[in-house]
């Protein structure tokens, strides 16, 4: 079988993959994240997911490539990664009270044979009403700077919630395990 590799420098999406007792490894792809003009959030995160797996394919020429790409959705406008304290406060009150939907991109790129499975797998958050103390504990003692929505799922970032909905709990956090797995049967990989 291929071996496989993670096209992500991302902590969360690597501690994802491990639960499957895979081997792989993981590099970081160097690709222009923009947002095209016109550009709907679903084929956004599709085409940066795919851009990702292809990025490595020249250097990793016998691979299955997984490529993963996150954009949160609320009130029809993307909120990606705040990287600051404020623009963290400020998503997160926008987020107060209402539901943002998590769009997560996958592509696992067969690099021997050029075959690329693409798909987005939503996963929707209804927030819990935040005041500006609640928000500011919680930016603190988690610092989600680096998480699109401010939202770091794996840990405190669940006590914002009321509810949860979608088809896989993994893809808020930004690899859906249970798509990639079909992906991974299809390329006639066996899953432990």
């Amino acid at each position: 079988m291929l071996p496989l590799l993670l096209a992500s420098s991302s902590v969360y999406r690597r501690e994802l993959l491990a639960r499957l007792q895979l081997p792989f490894t993981c590099s970081s792809p160097d690709i222009d994240e923009s947002h095209q003009h016109g550009e709907s959030a679903i084929d956004l995160v599709k085409r940066l997911a795919m851009e990702k797996s292809q990025a490595l394919s020249g250097s990793h020429p016998a691979h299955l490539i997984i490529g993963s790409d996150q954009v949160a959705v609320l009130n029809n406008q993307i909120i990606g990664k705040p990287y600051t304290f404020e623009k963290a406060r400020e998503q997160l009150l926008a987020a107060s009270g209402t539901r943002v939907t998590f769009l997560t991109g996958l592509a696992l790129l067969n690099s021997q044979t050029g075959h690329c499975q693409v798909d987005c797998v939503p996963f929707t958050v209804h927030m819990r009403t935040l005041d500006q103390a609640t928000i500011e504990r919680y930016l603190h003692a988690e610092q989600p700077y680096d998480c699109a929505g401010s939202f770091k799922a794996e840990g405190l970032g669940v006590s914002l919630f009321q509810s949860t909905e979608g088809p896989d709990a993994t893809s808020l956090v930004g690899l859906p395990l249970i798509r990639l797995i079909d992906m991974l049967l299809a390329e006639g990989m066996q899953i432990p």
